[in-house]
């Protein structure tokens, strides 16, 4: 891992010891995929940050410098990028600062492992509450996320769908989630909870009408859904295989929608499947 950490406009040997980020996890993070040292989806990313930021009245370092630091740090490989931004330095106590500085941290990280196959899912028992006030925020309090992911360690579970205190789907710990039914793509709705993902809104985009968005997804309409896929920045599209006794073969239309991020985005071209276009 590489890392630069800046205070407002200049770097920094570290993150300052008061940083509220540290503290109160008074902060908002990004994480991209880069593909040769660019970041195809930047605005995308750096428009999220600014809602975030509006909704927490907490100051951003200027885009340009983030960006050229940003592309600098990835000396043109193929990586993960993480920018963090924390409120910055301040006393104890939530009060926030009249005037506050931001702390911004870049990091370049290895790619995760490439999916071979369809995943493995399994549902977690921690929920989500809502309504949050934090509600579609990427967020530096991911403490939900980190319960979830602790439920389970055993090889062969990719990964955990995750439901709100009324019991309807959400998300899974670390991406958002797909169903097809009746020809038909649902995804959780997320303004009372879980995180409005690039990727996922890449998606809605794209397909238009042939998505929606569903407050009330419930673990026995996804269990019966024709396909489920898993999607997020940093591995794009995943084919859900099996959760608990369900098992999906390859769909088609999940093929076709794989084709259709790597045309958008470079960096997914070699998970694509090779065959004719099926949205």
């Amino acid at each position: 891992m590489r890392l630069r950490v800046y205070v407002g406009e200049r770097e920094a040997d570290g993150v300052p010891p008061n940083d509220r980020g540290m503290a109160y996890g008074d902060g908002l993070f990004e994480t991209l995929r880069a593909h040769r040292g660019e970041l195809p989806w930047w605005d995308a990313h750096w428009a999220r940050l600014q809602r975030g930021a509006a909704r927490l009245r907490l100051p951003l370092p200027a885009q340009a410098q983030a960006h050229a630091q940003a592309r600098e740090l990835l000396a043109g490989e193929d990586a993960v990028l993480k920018l963090l931004v924390s409120r910055g330095a301040g006393g104890r106590g939530y009060a926030p600062p009249a005037q506050a500085v931001p702390t911004w941290q870049l990091s370049v990280h290895a790619l995760p492992p490439a999916s071979a196959a369809g995943l493995n899912l399994r549902w977690c028992q921690t929920r989500l509450a809502a309504p949050s006030a934090l509600a579609g925020l990427k967020h530096c309090n991911r403490l939900e996320q980190v319960l979830a992911r602790g439920e389970w360690n055993e090889a062969g579970i990719d990964e955990g769908l995750m439901r709100d205190g009324d019991g309807w789907v959400v998300s899974a710990t670390a991406a958002n989630v797909f169903v097809l039914r009746d020809d038909r793509w649902l995804t959780p709705d997320i303004s009372r909870c879980g995180v409005a993902g690039v990727c996922r809104g890449w998606l809605l985009q794209t397909l238009g009408e042939q998505a929606g968005e569903t407050s009330t997804l419930s673990q026995h309409q996804l269990e019966t859904a024709d396909a489920v896929f898993l999607c997020n920045a940093v591995r794009g599209i995943l084919p859900v295989a099996r959760l608990g006794e369900r098992v999906w073969r390859p769909h088609p239309a999940v093929a076709g929608l794989q084709r259709r991020l790597a045309a958008a985005h470079p960096a997914f071209a070699a998970a694509a499947p090779a065959g004719p276009e099926v949205s």
